[in-house]
């Protein structure tokens, strides 16, 4: 099967599979995803460049020859519970927001924006994070005074560079206390809040509300709730901003490996799934995809990490850092093999005058 990826097994180029166990291929078999994730963890097979294994692999789709039945358990529960409740939704925040904030500061750019950058005309990380912000704000149509709702706000990336380059007053809302504490310390001074608070529990008008990188947490039983929230809390004529990575199908699941070990009840959804939880509520102005601009974002964050790596080495320790490694370069993989998407959508709010003009 590897060979159709043109992979070897034992290869001397650096995309090629070394195996350090004799049992790895019964586990991937027998577990798909999961086995192979947990088999990297424990060092049974190794790849020097993991990312372009991962990306040979999607692209020859390997993936869909290995279907194991011991994860379909896995899978019932993301097509038939909601496991994205209001009580469940704080576990990501606590395992995995909640890792540190100094992992993550040195890891991301100095605003610490934990999504997807903007490449475009961009040269470092820094640059495109930059951009990426710039992009929406433009895209928000954004003027001073204005009342800002971010959902799933992280560290107040946006909302920092909304309120010191478009003057507008924001409230950012998360589930992560350690992004809230920080956010808190790091903009004293500009005109925002920051809230640990679910979305489902807002219950204001808002000028303009966006959220990046927050979606792939709500889970397809609560879509439409998640729409419902953002159209009762936008003011007639506003506009709404969605960026969210995405799938390329329907179907309600979630990767077993990702589910485990780094976004617990994570799911991502499809542009279907987008459009059935907009429907009546609002008008999709523009639909913007630039997902081969994570590829390069995750790389640039894998560098970041393995260099500061030796910093926490021995607090997190060698299987964490296999973990880490798994996840930053397989999401690479998934992005340059277009397995994986990154949108933007535009909504709006009532019955917009005009066309709405494009922003790139």
């Amino acid at each position: 099967m590897l060979a159709e990826a043109d992979i070897q097994v034992g290869g001397d180029r650096p995309w090629d599979m070394q195996v350090n166990n004799p049992g790895v291929a019964e586990r991937i078999f027998t577990e798909g995803s999961l086995g192979l994730g947990e088999g990297y963890m424990d060092g049974d097979w190794e790849a020097q460049a993991l990312d372009e294994f991962i990306h040979r692999v999607l692209r020859a789709r390997l993936h869909r020859q290995v279907r194991p039945a011991r994860v379909l358990l896995h899978y019932l529960k993301s097509r038939l519970l909601n496991r994205q409740t209001v009580s469940r939704a704080k576990e990501v925040g606590e395992r995995h927001y909640d890792l540190g904030n100094d992992f993550y500061r040195a890891m991301l750019d100095s605003r610490m924006t934990y999504t997807c950058g903007y490449w475009k005309d961009a040269d470092t990380l820094e640059q495109a994070q930059q951009a990426k912000l710039d992009l929406i704000c433009r895209k928000l149509q954004l003027e001073p005074g204005m009342r800002v709702l971010d959902i799933g706000c992280g560290w107040g990336s946006f909302m920092s560079w909304a309120a010191e380059h478009y003057g507008v007053e924001c409230v950012g809302v998360t589930i992560s206390r350690e992004q809230a504490d920080l956010a808190r310390q790091m903009y004293p001074d500009l005109p925002l809040e920051f809230r640990l608070q679910d979305y489902r529990d807002v219950d204001e008008t808002f000028d303009r509300i966006v959220s990046i990188g927050m979606f792939e947490h709500v889970g397809n039983k609560n879509y439409r709730t998640y729409m419902e929230v953002a159209h009762r809390c936008l003011k007639e004529g506003g506009l709404f901003l969605l960026h969210t990575i995405g799938k390329n199908e329907r179907a309600p699941q979630s990767d077993p490996w990702m589910d485990r070990y780094i976004f617990p009840n994570g799911e991502l959804p499809s542009v279907g799934q987008i459009g059935d939880a907009v429907d009546n509520l609002f008008v999709v102005e523009d639909l913007h995809n630039f997902g081969s601009d994570y590829d390069r974002t995750l790389m640039a964050w894998y560098r970041n990490f393995e260099k500061a790596w030796p910093r926490f080495a021995e607090d997190l320790g060698e299987r964490f850092f296999r973990m880490w490694r798994f996840y930053l370069l397989s999401c690479a993989g998934a992005f340059r093999a277009r397995d994986l998407q990154l949108w933007q959508w535009v909504l709006s709010k009532g019955n917009p005058e005009g066309v709405y003009a494009r922003v790139t």
